[in-house]
């Protein structure tokens, strides 16, 4: 078997020990190292692959030039810019199979942006001294990243620390050593939803679209897994995507911490992707489990799921407005878009006798969509709600309709 190739990124110049026990310790695993310096003002003690200058470069100064922006967080806006196109531009040349980072906080915000700039499935850790740490959104995050803490690592070396950047070193080489290409021989099918208590149609779905030749992959809609959706869909990763869950989206136009970026609902329009989309849990307004409900939503339904994560639930002014937004983005869209509408209700609670059941907040958003969908967005209005047979059945038959027009390819 090849040796893996990983890609050590950090400030040599302040963590040159830092660096080098962590080269060691990836050459103890079996792998090779490629090694960048993302220093501004000092030099490492032995030259690194890819240097400072380089990162500069990419990034459009002279790293002289960085240096006489006298800011550090200018500066290293810079070098972040710079090392993430390194960094891409490097993997698209097969230089590495799996990238490992150290920092604080300003090698951490470098880091970060060089793991948006891979591809899903390519291995992406970073040491942090604020691994896990509420100073990174959630948008910061590539959907696959790992992140391990640099405990006791802010300056020097010691037993601890050298625990912390072992278990990174063995966890990217092992990552890499295991990682394997998605298998594109069928054509995959991109999905949103929630858990099954709340959203069902993956269950009939799934099984139908596989008999028909295709691969389904589900994502939860709670942040991270709509990152991910979109990150795909921006590949143009998928045949077709059912995103039939728009609590992502509610909850980005609501500013909720439960968010899954700027870009959602907006990837596979721009990749011409063929898209079936459907309200489904656009009622629900998501907050974390730590967080206290504010006194403006104190008053509506509400729905506690677990000790992770609550619910309450949007007005009819709020779900228009979100209608609205949304049928702006699918009109976007580059390729066929089809919008299904279930009248009686978009999830598993909004149901008479359930907790989030709002039935004159659901009645408005129906007669926006009625309003602002028909003429801009092919649309199914439904007498049915999203987890009833008849929603299941709508989509398939158009998705059949889609295959055999070619609107879905099979591929090649």
């Amino acid at each position: 078997m090849t040796p893996k190739t990983i890609l050590l990124i950090g400030t040599y110049d302040t963590k040159d020990p830092e660096m080098r026990f962590i080269e060691q310790a990836v050459r103890e695993q079996g792998a090779q190292v490629l090694t960048m310096d993302v220093s501004v003002l000092g030099d490492p003690q032995t030259p690194t692959d890819i240097s400072k200058h380089d990162v500069a470069a990419a990034g459009g100064m002279t790293i002289e030039d960085v240096i006489a922006l006298g800011d550090e967080n200018k500066a290293f806006r810079i070098m972040s810019a710079g090392a993430a196109k390194v960094v891409a531009q490097a993997h698209a040349d097969g230089r590495f199979d799996g990238m490992l980072a150290t920092g604080g906080t300003m090698g951490t915000d470098l880091a970060l942006d060089c793991a948006q700039a891979l591809p899903m499935g390519v291995p992406k850790y970073i040491v942090s001294t604020v691994s896990f740490s509420p100073l990174i959104p959630p948008h910061r995050l590539a959907p696959d990243i790992q992140m391990i803490l640099w405990a006791g690592g802010l300056y020097g070396m010691n037993s601890i620390c050298k625990s912390s950047l072992n278990q990174a070193a063995g966890a990217v080489v092992g990552a890499t050593k295991a990682a394997t290409l998605p298998d594109r021989s069928k054509p995959l099918i991109g999905m949103t939803s929630l858990g099954t208590s709340c959203l069902r149609y993956m269950k009939t779905l799934k099984p139908a679209l596989e008999e028909r030749g295709f691969e389904v992959a589900v994502f939860h809609s709670t942040g991270m897994g709509g990152m991910a959706f979109e990150k795909l869909a921006a590949e143009g990763a998928f045949a077709c995507v059912m995103d039939f869950c728009m609590q992502e989206f509610g909850n980005l136009m609501a500013g909720s911490v439960v968010s899954s970026g700027q870009d959602r609902v907006t990837n596979a329009g721009k990749s011409g992707t063929p898209q079936m989309v459907a309200p489904g849990a656009l009622d629900l307004l998501d907050f974390a489990g730590w967080q206290s409900i504010p006194e403006a939503y104190a008053d509506r339904p509400f729905h506690e799921h677990n000790r992770l994560i609550k619910s309450s639930v949007f007005n009819g002014n709020e779900r228009r407005a979100w209608i609205r937004e949304l049928a702006n983005r699918l009109e976007a869209a580059k390729g066929p878009v089809h919008f299904f509408l279930p009248v009686q209700g978009v999830e598993a609670w909004d149901k008479e006798g359930e907790e989030a059941h709002a039935p004159e907040a659901l009645a408005d958003m129906i007669d926006e969509a009625r309003k602002v969908i028909p003429g801009r967005i092919p649309m199914t209005e439904l007498d049915a709600h999203i987890n009833d047979a008849a929603f299941c059945k709508a989509v398939l038959e158009l998705f059949d309709t889609w295959v055999k027009d070619g609107t879905v390819k099979r591929g090649s």
